[in-house]
């Protein structure tokens, strides 16, 4: 019989964090404990943060499924990319690292596929049918797609190009932060990237992650779309809670 309670973590360029997880409700049953990415995200160093962090939100239970989550594409527990860590992950049979590190079996996914599924199960994405895409404005643009709620994992659409150009390095958070964009101009360059992934993929529902989201009413309203788009519910514990969802519904039989 699945577990009902998980532990999430999620790794991220800048902050390492995780907690304990009602999978019923998508709660969090303990305090979310956030550490901060060591300098240079080499993954000797981000592992044995991860150990720490573990140990702390683990204090009191005990045989927890474990779901982590990082910044990079994810094959059969191997990181193929390194997004705002060390290039050092590339090819790396990370899965079986942490494992090691941590003295037990995890699932180990990508970041946003994390939180898409959190969007799934617990969020804007609860119910909904059809294509569901769901982009995380930051850094640079992470995507999540579900089909019915089934997650197809590994998009990376944020790296379409549009006039010869990843576009995320045109239209991500980052971009407008580091051009000081208005968010009318910036609003343009979204309005070229969700045009594009409507013309791709004619999905049924945007969902729109990353911090950003929180200010959504500045930039939303300003872009034509057919598709409906709305802001993700969960921003700060969608990796915690897509991966501590995903490592029960991957859990191997007992």
């Amino acid at each position: 019989m699945s577990s009902t309670t998980a532990i999430g973590i999620d790794i991220g360029g800048t902050g390492i964090k995780g907690a304990v997880v009602d999978l019923a409700t998508g709660a969090l049953l303990s305090d979310r404990v956030k550490l901060p990415t060591p300098k240079g995200g080499r993954p000797q160093d981000i592992i044995e943060v991860t150990r720490g962090l573990l140990k702390t939100v683990s204090a009191g239970v005990s045989d927890l499924p474990v779901g982590v989550c990082f910044p990079a594409v994810v094959k059969n527990g191997r990181t193929m990319s390194a997004a705002n860590v060390s290039d050092k992950w590339i090819g790396l049979a990370a899965e079986e690292l942490f494992e090691k590190a941590l003295g037990q079996n995890i699932h180990f996914v990508n970041d946003a596929d994390a939180a898409g599924y959190a969007e799934a199960q617990f969020g804007a994405a609860k119910g909904v049918g059809g294509v569901v895409l769901l982009t995380t404005l930051g850094t640079g643009i992470g995507t999540a797609l579900l089909n019915d709620g089934v997650l197809v994992a590994n998009t990376e659409l944020g790296h379409l190009e549009i006039d010869g150009k990843d576009y995320e390095t045109k239209a991500a958070f980052s971009a407008k932060e580091k051009e000081n964009l208005s968010w009318e101009k910036w609003a343009t360059r979204l309005q070229k990237y969700y045009g594009t992934l409507e013309r791709l993929f004619t999905p049924d529902l945007f969902i729109v992650g990353g911090g950003v989201s929180k200010y959504h009413q500045e930039f939303l309203p300003l872009l034509t779309l057919n598709t409906p788009i709305i802001p993700a519910v969960h921003r700060n514990n969608a990796g915690i809670l897509g991966a501590a969802a995903l490592a029960v519904k991957f859990e191997p039989a007992a």
